[in-house]
């Protein structure tokens, strides 16, 4: 009788530490997107991925016996909402923080993350100073501006032109990216006649625009984002001025289009990662399927896929460490021992936290506002 009163409660107790498992509290994984404001189309399919990813995880029974909480935050694409953004999630708990899209509005965050040592990994912030500071817990799935620079000046030289005029914002990734432009295509003998910057969320471009015509590039160079350029290919037609323009990633977005309409986006080039139908890999078919079904359209471009990306690194590094301790998920993924399956292929970092093996693409817009994929 005593012996089947033990096995009787350990039995009971055994019950209830699994009832406590099943309640104990989430991991819970940061998300810092700009659903708000000129970028919250970004911020949205952000949202809807990283979301979508988690309910696969805790349907496959979470992580370390617990479920996955994704907590947002939203940037509103600001350096100074990101900071306020940052400080927030820094006190909930977050193991992890994914985001964000904008390498000013990532660089307001950095410190605070590292200094509440909290793993962060970016998405869309390709200035190439955000790696080059030796923060221990800052890692992107997107490439750098040196090599979108070394792509655009490789792609300006072989479309034959021989004089460039350069427009940037000033902020962190336009004018990073127009300065790598600036010296490649200097080095390569092209002559640039123009090199300036406009002012974000202004609406009337038509003064810089006729500034430009009046140097008489062959070709425009544009590094900043998708917002300013539709409406700036939409007066450059108004005021019937043909000169090809060529973009850097920011620009990457179907908005683009809806904002500039596809008579004046036709014929737009632009450098970036694999737009999401073009990505080749089985899972991320399966993944991008999943997603319409849900939400009824595909995600419109590449950055809320690499924030995907951000949260698989996050998982998979909780998974091979078997902990959520911050020195255990950045040392892991520091020594790149394990290449990591990404939405957008494998997923591997240096020393410096960056991507390794990410490449650049060329698109063009066609006459349907499609984004085509040019041959290398």
């Amino acid at each position: 009788m005593k012996k089947a009163f033990v096995l009787g409660l350990t039995l009971v107790l055994a019950m209830a530490g699994a009832g406590l498992c099943l309640a104990a509290e989430p991991i819970k994984i940061g998300l810092m997107a700009p659903v708000t404001g000129s970028w919250a189309s970004e911020g949205e399919d952000m949202k809807n991925i990283v979301n979508l990813l988690a309910e696969e995880v805790n349907a496959q029974g979470g992580l370390l016996g617990q479920k996955v909480a994704v907590v947002l935050e939203d940037d509103a694409g600001d350096p100074r909402t990101a900071s306020l953004a940052a400080q927030r999630l820094a006190t909930q708990g977050v193991k992890a923080v994914i985001g964000t899209y904008g390498s000013s509005v990532t660089e307001a965050s950095q410190s605070i993350y590292d200094e509440s040592s909290i793993l962060q990994v970016a998405n869309g912030s390709t200035a190439i100073r955000l790696t080059e500071k030796g923060l221990k817990y800052f890692f992107r799935t997107c490439p750098r501006d040196d090599e979108q620079g070394r792509v655009a000046a490789q792609t300006i030289r072989q479309m034959g032109f021989k004089k460039v005029a350069i427009l940037h914002d000033n902020t962190s990734y336009a004018k990073g990216l127009a300065d790598e432009g600036n010296a490649l295509l200097k080095k390569d003998g092209v002559k640039i006649v123009f090199f300036d910057a406009l002012t974000p969320g202004e609406r009337d471009f038509t003064a810089i625009l006729t500034k430009m015509k009046a140097a008489k590039p062959d070709a425009v160079f544009f590094t900043g984002y998708f917002p300013e350029l539709g409406l700036i290919l939409r007066q450059k037609k108004e005021m019937n001025w043909p000169v090809p323009f060529i973009g850097g990633d920011a620009t990457n977005n179907p908005d683009l289009v809806k904002i500039a309409g596809k008579v004046a986006a036709e014929g737009y080039y632009f450098l970036s990662p694999p737009v999401p139908q073009d990505l080749p890999f089985e899972k991320t078919k399966a993944f991008l399927k999943a997603y319409t079904a849900k939400h009824g359209a595909a995600p419109g471009s590449i950055w809320a896929v690499l924030a995907g990306d951000g949260f698989l690194t996050v998982v998979e590094a909780i998974k091979a460490t078997q902990s959520t301790d911050p020195e255990k998920l950045a040392a892991f993924l520091h020594s790149g021992q394990q290449k990591i399956s990404g939405l957008t292929g494998e997923i591997s970092f240096n020393a410096k936290g960056d991507r390794v093996g990410e490449v650049y693409r060329v698109y063009r817009v066609d006459a349907d506002g499609n984004f085509v994929l040019q041959d290398k």
